[in-house]
């Protein structure tokens, strides 16, 4: 059977991604995977170095994606299917690429944990992330902010003479462009996956690249890779080396055997062929490996404890499953970004099928024996000559000019592209996709003027890499400008001059609340809470009399009334934060992270029955942030009984 690439239609129960959060993401994003200084000594030296650069000041110039719900209705993806007599993937371009399925054909077993709905939650770094699958992230510590957002997608002619799937976009919180082509030769039992990342400009860049797998948790399967140590991390944020299989107790090669949420990175030493599988009680089970560059090998578990159970069923359909992840990195560790010179690349090829080893040396008591068996069956199914041939072929079509197109993606690199006259050969970002968000910048490039908006609504876009900065600087200083000048100075780390910008704009600004909304976020950091909660109340007060209908604005007073009542209940106003709470649209008031402060408001005053009451009604806060522990703070402050199981999404011990 020659290979097929086709389109197709995925019909998932789905939640609506609903619309972006219009509020600039000022605050440094609230990422888990972090060490300090401190707890940084003792390592590897080069992993330190890389554990101390490129962090991310904030997630400019992305935009937080916290409009999607948990209610569900039928809904259709747009699918790309890549068949031959072995595998059938199916790819979502317009879920940032997400292989959603690998299926083994001549048995019929699905080799990936294949989730049955479409429900994101707040696990990527910008918001929205949904579970399952095999996801390429990029840019930045953590799952990437392209999750839920379409790639480009195109047929390119594949080193065999066959056709491959090419999917590219521009990551935008390093400014870089990366392309992952997807190609299932005729006769192959392993689906390749050839990445690259470009740095095209004249200063070098952090890099963050980990393919996350997600599998099938069954309480049988383990993962192997050919480690016999491991960098622990978990949710107490700390990093530390163990053995391998066993450690405190339990064999941490059998994901259910850790109690708490946890990520393991296998030490793969140097010049040994780079794999990890997953594999069932028969022995059988999915393999990845790569060629040497992406050396890094990782397994993540939500182990046996009651909050891992309970992510795992708000990921999904209770009663469906769980799943664990094996993910491979540029890096030892997720905690590290990788320096990429000006003007180079990276590149590598991936690798994804089905194994089958002895399941009486995979599950015996020998980790050498166990791990051995699995390295020979992968040797025996795809030695690694082959995986370094097909690189090497694959190096050859990366530059290929795409042909039909499958899908679009945003019209960011188009706009880069043109502005920064970049040559990328075999990821074009064309002019044609540039749309209504870029159209402002397109001009400012242009005319060297910001362009007032066409009609009252909320701001839009921002863009903060010094020569989108360096061009506000020296555009008219009408407040809509200066209002991004701030932001990028501020993404800048100028924040003195961030506050002065938005204060010039906002003595003549029509529209006032996004300006002070930007100085009350720079209160709070700065440590006056009291002006913060003076600003806040201005700027809702400000855009409840400006707000009008429609979603834009709906997805305004959802932001910033959140902003506004934690800013007021954290200092103490409780007669402005329930000023705040009036004034928020009823169906606001029902939402579940609005339940949430109304529970808080309650509490602060003096109300603890109708407070204990709020979490006894049953509410749901759909973006709840991977390692939050609100609900159980609060709880604890209102009752000494214990957490409700359905409240418990505690991913550490308990601090005694």
């Amino acid at each position: 059977m020659a290979t097929t690439v086709r389109r197709a239609v995925l019909t998932l129960p789905a939640a609506p991604t609903g619309p972006e959060n219009p509020l600039p993401a000022l605050r440094a994003p609230a990422e888990v995977h972090v060490l300090d200084e401190q707890a940084r000594r003792g390592l590897p030296r080069d992993m330190a170095r890389q554990i101390g650069y490129g962090p991310l000041r904030s997630l400019l110039p992305v935009r937080i994606r916290d409009g999607y719900r948990r209610e569900r209705r039928t809904q259709d993806f747009e699918a790309v299917v890549i068949e031959n007599a072995h595998l059938r993937a199916t790819v979502l371009p317009g879920l940032g690429g997400r292989i959603h399925s690998l299926v083994h054909l001549p048995t019929g077993r699905e080799l990936l944990y294949r989730n049955p709905v479409f429900q994101p939650a707040n696990f990527a770094l910008n918001g929205a992330w949904f579970s399952g699958g095999v996801e390429w992230n990029t840019g930045a510590t953590g799952h990437t902010t392209l999750s839920c957002a379409p790639l480009h997608a195109a047929l390119v002619p594949a080193p065999d003479g066959g056709v491959m799937v090419r999917l590219w976009e521009w990551e935008r919180l390093r400014d870089l462009p990366f392309q992952v082509d997807l190609w299932l030769p005729q006769d192959s039992e392993f689906l390749y996956a050839g990445v690259r990342v470009r740095n095209p400009h004249e200063r070098p860049a952090p890099v963050y690249w980990w393919s996350n797998t997600a599998v099938p948790d069954d309480p049988g399967s383990r993962v192997l890779a050919p480690a016999d140590e491991a960098w622990h991390f978990g949710y107490e944020r700390s990093l530390r080396r163990i053995p391998l299989p066993q450690w405190d107790g339990a064999d941490r090669t059998y994901p259910p055997r850790s109690g708490h949420p946890a990520d393991f990175f296998y030490e793969v030493p140097e010049g040994v062929r780079p794999w990890i599988a997953s594999l069932d009680a028969e022995g059988r089970g999915l393999v990845q490996t790569s060629t040497g560059l992406l050396r890094g090998r990782k397994l993540f578990t939500w182990g046996s404890g009651d909050g891992g159970r309970r992510w795992q069923e708000w990921l999904t359909e209770p009663g469906t499953g769980g799943y664990a992840e094996i993910q491979a990195g540029l890096a030892r560790t997720q905690l590290e970004h990788v320096r990429l010179e000006a003007g180079e690349e990276f590149a590598w090829l991936e690798a994804y099928g089905p194994l089958s080893a002895d399941p009486a040396a995979v599950h015996g008591p020998d980790w050498a024996a166990a791990r051995g068996a699995a390295a020979a069956a992968l040797d025996a199914a795809l030695p690694a000559e082959r995986v370094e041939a097909a690189y090497a072929a694959w190096r050859g079509a990366a530059d290929e000019t795409p042909g039909e197109r499958l899908a679009t993606g945003s019209g960011w690199g188009a706009l880069e592209v043109l502005c920064g006259g970049f040559k990328l050969p075999g990821t074009p970002f064309p002019e044609s996709t540039l749309g209504e968000a870029q159209a402002p910048w397109l001009e400012l490039w242009r005319t060297g003027v910001f362009p007032a908006p066409r009609r009252v609504a909320p701001p839009g876009d921002t863009l903060v890499a010094p020569h989108w900065r360096d061009m506000l600087e020296t555009a008219p200083a009408d407040p809509l400008t200066e209002y991004h000048l701030g932001v990028a100075q501020w993404h800048a780390g100028d924040v003195a001059q961030a506050v002065r910008s938005w204060e010039r704009g906002l003595a003549l600004a029509p529209s006032r609340w996004p300006l002070l909304r930007c100085l009350a976020v720079a209160d709070a950091l700065a440590g006056d809470p009291e002006r913060a909660a003076d600003r806040y109340t201005e700027a809702f007060e400000d855009l409840a009399q400006e707000s009008r209908g429609g979603e834009p604005w709906l997805a305004a007073e959802s932001a910033l009334g959140r902003e506004a009542l934690e800013a007021l209940l954290a200092a103490g106003r409780l007669t402005a934060a329930r000023s705040v709470w009036d004034r928020l649209r009823p169906a606001l008031r029902e939402h579940g992270r609005f339940r949430l402060l109304a529970a808080r408001l309650l509490a602060a005053e003096g109300h603890l029955g109708a407070a204990r009451r709020v979490f006894e009604d049953g509410f749901e806060v759909p973006d709840l942030r991977e390692g939050e522990e609100t609900l159980e703070q609060i709880w604890s402050t209102l009752t000494d009984r214990p957490l409700p199981p359905a409240y418990d999404f505690r991913m550490r011990p308990k601090t005694p």
